[in-house]
Order: C-alpha cells, then sequence, then structure tokens
C-alpha cells in the first residue's frame, strides 16, 4: 500500500509540474525603474524580517531547550533591568529608521508626477476603462475580448484568458507619462504589477501617479476593486513601443476618429445598422442582457419580446440606453457611446431575435435626442 500511495504521489507532481513552475511566489521585478526600487525595497525587508525571526525564535527555542524542566532549571528572579529595556527600545528603534528612509524617498519618488511628457487620464466604468490622451485629442474604450465561448467553457482558453481587451493602451517608452485615474459609476483600481502601478479610481476625486516604461511589450493588469458582478472580466493591457511606433500608432488613431465622426452623416441602411449594433451589444450589453436577449430577471430584464424593443414610439428606448436608469444597475451609455454606436445598437435590439419592427433609429435621431 505504501509503494503504491508513493507512486501515486509521484505521479501527481510529474503532472502537476507545468502548474507548478507557472506558481510566483514573488512579486515581479517589472520593468521600470520604479517597479525595480519597490522590488528592492520589498527584498531588503523580507530579509531584514527574516534576520529578526531567525534571532528571536532561535533565542526563544534555545532558551527552551537548554533551560527546560527536565534538567532541572530554575527560573532566574529578577525584575525590571534598565540595560536590557534601552537594548529592546534602541534596536527596533535603529531597524526602523534603517527601514523607513528608503521607504519613504521610495514614496516621494512615487507621488512626483511633475514634469511630464504625456497626460493620460484612466476613467473606470462598470465593466471596462476609458483612456483619454489629453494633450493628444484621442481617447477610446478599452473592454474585454475573451469569447464567451472560453468563458462558458465551449473552447479552449487561451494564455491571456480574461487578459486581453479590444483596444490596448499603447504607451512610447522612455517618456514620464502621468495618469489620472477617477471612476463614472463607483470604485475601481488599476493595477498593472510590472509597472509598479496600482491607484484607485473613485468618482469625483482624482488620483495620479507615473510611470517611464524602460522596454518594449505588452504588460498585463486587471481591476483590483470589488465593482460589481463583472469584476473579474474588467482587465488592463499596456503596450509599450518605441517613439516612432508610437507617433504612427497617434496618427492613425487621430485619423480614425475623424473617419468615426464622418460616420454620423452617412446615409445608414437597417441592415447595416443591425450588423454594426450586433458587434455593439456584444461589447457592451451582453454581459447582463445574455447574448440571446433572455436577461438575468429581475436585475437585468429581458431585451427580447419586450414592449420597449417592439413599439412604434422609440423615445423610451432611446431615454433608457442613452440617460440610464436611475438606482438600478442600467448605466448611462450617451457619454460612453458614438451616435453612430447608439443609432446602431438600439436598431439591433428592435430588429432582432423575436423583436422584428422593422424601422430603425439614424444617429441623426440620436443626436437630436440628445441635444433636446
Amino acid at each position: 500500500m505504501r509503494q503504491i500511495m508513493h507512486l501515486f504521489g509521484m505521479a501527481l507532481l510529474v503532472s502537476s509540474g507545468s502548474a507548478l513552475a507557472a506558481w510566483e511566489l514573488n512579486m515581479p521585478r517589472g520593468v521600470t525603474e520604479t517597479s525595480h526600487t519597490v522590488y528592492d525595497l520589498h527584498m531588503l525587508i523580507l530579509w531584514i524580517c527574516v534576520a529578526i525571526g531567525v534571532v528571536v525564535f532561535g533565542v526563544m527555542f534555545w532558551s527552551i531547550y537548554a533551560h527546560r524542566k527536565s534538567k532541572g532549571a530554575q527560573a532566574a528572579q529578577f525584575h525590571e533591568s534598565t540595560t536590557v529595556e534601552v537594548i529592546w527600545t534602541i534596536i527596533p528603534f535603529i531597524i526602523l529608521i534603517g527601514m523607513a528612509i528608503p521607504s519613504t524617498t521610495t514614496l516621494i519618488d512615487m507621488y512626483d508626477s511633475s514634469e511630464s511628457d504625456i497626460d493620460i487620464k484612466v476613467t473606470g466604468y462598470q465593466w471596462k476603462w476609458h483612456y483619454d490622451y489629453i494633450n493628444d485629442g484621442v481617447d477610446f474604450f478599452s473592454v474585454l475580448k475573451t469569447p464567451k465561448e472560453e468563458i462558458y467553457n465551449e473552447q479552449e482558453k487561451n494564455p491571456n484568458y480574461l487578459l486581453d481587451v479590444d483596444n490596448e493602451l499603447v504607451v512610447p517608452i522612455d517618456k514620464k507619462i502621468r495618469f489620472l485615474f477617477t471612476a463614472n459609476d463607483v470604485l475601481h483600481a488599476w493595477w498593472v504589477p510590472e509597472i509598479a502601478i496600482k491607484k484607485d479610481t473613485i468618482p469625483g476625486f482624482i488620483n495620479e501617479s507615473w510611470t517611464r516604461i524602460k522596454e518594449p511589450g505588452t504588460y498585463r493588469g486587471q481591476c483590483a476593486e470589488l465593482c460589481g458582478k463583472d469584476h473579474g472580466f474588467m482587465p488592463i493591457v499596456v503596450k509599450a513601443v518605441t517613439q516612432p511606433e508610437y507617433d504612427k500608432w497617434l496618427a492613425d488613431q487621430k485619423a480614425a476618429g475623424a473617419a468615426k465622426a464622418a460616420e454620423a452623416d452617412k446615409d445608414w441602411t437597417l441592415d447595416e445598422l443591425v450588423t454594426a449594433g450586433a458587434a455593439v451589444y456584444q461589447k457592451n450589453c451582453a454581459a447582463c442582457h445574455m447574448p440571446d436577449g433572455s436577461g438575468m430577471p429581475p436585475a437585468f430584464p429581458a431585451l427580447n419580446n419586450n414592449p420597449m424593443m417592439q413599439g412604434d414610439d422609440v423615445t423610451a428606448h432611446m431615454e433608457v440606453v442613452i440617460n440610464g436608469v436611475p438606482g438600478s444597475a442600467m448605466a448611462a451609455y450617451g457619454k460612453q457611446m458614438t451616435a453612430v454606436d447608439l443609432a446602431a445598437v438600439i436598431t439591433y435590439k428592435r430588429n432582432t431575435w423575436e423583436n422584428k419592427t422593422g424601422g430603425m433609429v439614424s444617429p441623426a435621431d440620436v443626436q437630436a435626442f440628445m441635444d433636446k
């Protein structure tokens, strides 16, 4: 039996070898000077704590062993020793000062976001991030890209499961990047371990941080605050590139933004809006109302066979999508989407599943509603 159990245990170790190899017990060293400093500080404090533990527990266990009752040891009788009290006060004081000086220096450096090269405003939404390159006129939302099939175990999960987004935060290397953090709805926390940033995003409040990434690469993180049912589906992807690559990306983003703005004046057909609306719905609505429109009542009502989706008056439908429903989980999408995306998703919901109104809402209709 012992041999069988031994072989079984060895088999488990071999079979789980790849999983064990992926375990990381320590924090990452990161790719910024700040992350290196934080890592070195962490290791310094760790080894100081180890040394204190070894000394304290070593003396304690030696005392227990050397002065045990079986050897006839008698407890010493003494009361108040000024020398001992001074020693065990001075030594911890020196240790704490030795730990406080590098810690304070690091914290001061982490909070100094002055003289930045790029300013980016990060806004947390349920459950997506909005990035605004303040001085460059570029902004976009970043949303989870992991397919629903992987989430529901209908296909094999990729290596970056739940850590892929549709729009990465692109930044240049060797530039000081200042982040301004806030939130639109509830508390979130923007956390990317490899660049040593973890900041709460709070509605009505601005937090600051900065980074200077030395190495090109893709660095992943996620929301580190419990922000609702889809908290686990709110990843962050930072892509650091060379300055020429960044300049090209920035120019492409500006061109795409101009093209997107021009779409509002296009004469859209029903089929075009439904097709565009399907992508908008999957990206923004399917998590709560389900891909088939069945919803999750009572918190998230079904959209399929919904009287609001099937009625001739679209005003109430636009009101809910654009301005949200106060006191409920329905967010206001008027500031999160363009008029084209709003028109597309509204038209899609009114002409999909068993909702077959045959009518469409144009971007001009949406814009007129928002301008009222």
